[in-house]
């Protein structure tokens, strides 16, 4: 499994992703613009952050996250 480093996305392929790791990610995605979302993972975003607009898959990724209406 890999996680995007830019917005917490995961897939199977690292190729999916736009700066993949595999690494276990423990930080939050606040602060990453929601511009750097990788283009075929934006739909599984649910949740915004209400301090700085970023957007994540799983609100524990964020500081202040809200579900995406």
């Amino acid at each position: 499994m890999y996680t995007c480093q830019n917005c917490g996305a995961t897939a199977d392929s690292s190729s999916s992703l736009c700066k993949p790791t595999s690494a276990e990610i423990e930080s939050k995605f606040c602060g990453a613009p929601a511009d750097q979302v990788c283009d075929d993972k934006r739909k599984t975003m649910k949740y915004t952050c209400d301090a700085c607009g970023s957007v994540s898959a799983d609100a524990e990724h964020l500081c202040s996250p809200s579900l995406i209406e």
